[in-house]
C-alpha cells in the first residue's frame, strides 16, 4: 500500500476504513464455528467482505495507476501494476508456505489428522512436488487461500483494461460486463487436482472494474442517480429483502421463503458472483455513501485509527488474518468452544492484526526518516569538515 498511498495524494479515508472492516470480517468469517462471526455482513445480506475488498481494490488501483499514467506515462503505470502483482504473488507464496507447514505440524503434533482434510492439504503431503508446482501456478489452493490468487489475477489482467479505462471508462465497463456474462455461461479457470477456482476471476473482475469505473468518473456521472430519494428507497428495500432471505436461510427457516424466491437466491452463488450479489453490494454502497460522506469528521478520529491502519496496510493485515484464522480455529477446537472463549480468541486475533498494522506503519515511517538523514548531513557543511578532519 505504500506506493499506492504515495500516488493517491489526499486519501479518501473511507477506503482505508472499509478495507480494514473487510480484513477484520474476513478473519472472523474464516474461523469455523465462530459465533462472533455473526456480527459480519455475510449473515444479513447476499454480499459480504469479499465484495467490499474487491471493489475497494479496483477503486484504489484505478485511482493510483490512472494518475501515474497521466503523470509519468502509460508504460510506467503498467510497470507499477505488474510490480504490485508481483508483490502480491510473493506475499501469497510466503503465506502458502507458512500456512501449510503450520497446519501440517499441528495435525501431526496434536493428533488432529482431520485438519489435513478440512484445510485441503492431505494430497499435498502425499505428493508435495506435484502439488507445490500447481500451488506456484495458483491452481492448487488450501482452504481460505482463494482471495489473494483472485487479486493477483485481477492485477495481472488490469493493464489490458487500463488504457481503455483512461480514455473511455464506459467502454471499459461494457467490455467487463461482456466478460462477466461469459463467466455466467461457465467460463472459469481450472483448479488442481479437480474443479475450478472458487472465486471465478472472469466474474469477479466485473466488480473490480466497477470500482475502477467509479474512481475515474463513474461516481460523478451517476451522482444524480445516487442522490435520488427513489434510488435510496429502492436500495433500502432490497437490503431488507436480502436480510430476510439470508437470515431465514442461516437460521434454518427456509420454509418462510416462497419456492420461486428460494430457487432464485438459494444457494447464494459466490463463485460466479451472482448478479443479486452485485446489486446487493451496490445498494449497500449507495446507502453508506449517503450516510458517510467523504469529509465526515469522525473518519479522522483517533479511535478509528486502528481500523484505518488495518486498511492502509491491507496486504500484511490480510495475510496475518488468514493465518490467524487457522490458529483461532485450532485454539477453539483444542481448548474450548464456549462463547466466552470464542470472543477472547476473536479479540486476540484482531488485536494481533492491529499490531501488525501499527508495526508496518512504524517501520515505514522509520525508513523514511532514516532515508532523509544523509540528505540532511550533506546539506550541512560542518559534518563534512568533521569527517575530513577525522
Amino acid at each position: 500500500m505504500t506506493a499506492e498511498r504515495a500516488q493517491s495524494g489526499s486519501r479518501d479515508l473511507r477506503l482505508d476504513l472499509f478495507r480494514g472492516v473487510a480484513n477484520w470480517a474476513i478473519f472472523l468469517d474464516h474461523v469455523p464455528n465462530n459465533a462472533v462471526a455473526w456480527i459480519t455482513a455475510r449473515n444479513y445480506g447476499f454480499s459480504d467482505a469479499a465484495e467490499l475488498f474487491v471493489f475497494v481494490s479496483g477503486y484504489t488501483a484505478a485511482l493510483v495507476y490512472t494518475r501515474m499514467a497521466r503523470a509519468r506515462g502509460f508504460l510506467a503505470a503498467v510497470v507499477g501494476v505488474l510490480g504490485r502483482a508481483w508483490q502480491l504473488y510473493i506475499a501469497y507464496i510466503l503465506l502458502f508456505a507458512f500456512y501449510v507447514v503450520t497446519i501440517g505440524y499441528v495435525a501431526q503434533r496434536y493428533g488432529h489428522a482431520h485438519l489435513l482434510d478440512e484445510f485441503n492439504i492431505r494430497l499435498l503431503i502425499r505428493d508435495p512436488v506435484e502439488f507445490l508446482k500447481h500451488g506456484l501456478l495458483l491452481e492448487y489452493k488450501p482452504l481460505n487461500l482463494d482471495v489473494l490468487p483472485l487479486y493477483i489475477a485481477l492485477m495481472v489482467a488490469f493493464p489490458l483494461l487500463l488504457w481503455v479505462l483512461i480514455r473511455w471508462p464506459n467502454i471499459a465497463l461494457v467490455i467487463s460486463a461482456g466478460v462477466y456474462i461469459a463467466a455466467q455461461a461457465g467460463c472459469n479457470l481450472r483448479a488442481y487436482p479437480a474443479g475450478h477456482w472458487y472465486f471465478n476471476p472472469f466474474a469477479w473482475q466485473f466488480l473490480f472494474v466497477i470500482g475502477a469505473w467509479v474512481a475515474v468518473g463513474g461516481a460523478t456521472a451517476a451522482r444524480a442517480l445516487i442522490n435520488s430519494k427513489t434510488t435510496l428507497a429502492v436500495a433500502g428495500l432490497f437490503l431488507l429483502f436480502a436480510a430476510f432471505i439470508t437470515l431465514a436461510t442461516r437460521t434454518g427457516h427456509q420454509n418462510l421463503i416462497l419456492d420461486t424466491v428460494r430457487s432464485t437466491f438459494i444457494p447464494n452463488d459466490k463463485t460466479n458472483l451472482a448478479p443479486y450479489r452485485i446489486v446487493h453490494f451496490l445498494a449497500v454502497a449507495i446507502v453508506i455513501s449517503r450516510l458517510i460522506p467523504k469529509d465526515a469528521p469522525f473518519l479522522s478520529t483517533s479511535w478509528l485509527r486502528p481500523l484505518r491502519l488495518c486498511g492502509e496496510r491491507s496486504l500484511e493485515v490480510f495475510c496475518a488474518g488468514v493465518f490467524l484464522a487457522f490458529v483461532a480455529y485450532f485454539a477453539i477446537d483444542l481448548v474450548s468452544d464456549s462463547l466466552a472463549f470464542q470472543v477472547v480468541v476473536s479479540t486476540a486475533g484482531i488485536s494481533i492484526m492491529i499490531s501488525v498494522a501499527y508495526f508496518k506503519t512504524w517501520a515505514r515511517d522509520f525508513r523514511a526518516a532514516f532515508d532523509r538523514r544523509p540528505v540532511e548531513r550533506e546539506a550541512s557543511p560542518q559534518p563534512r569538515l568533521a569527517r575530513r578532519e577525522l
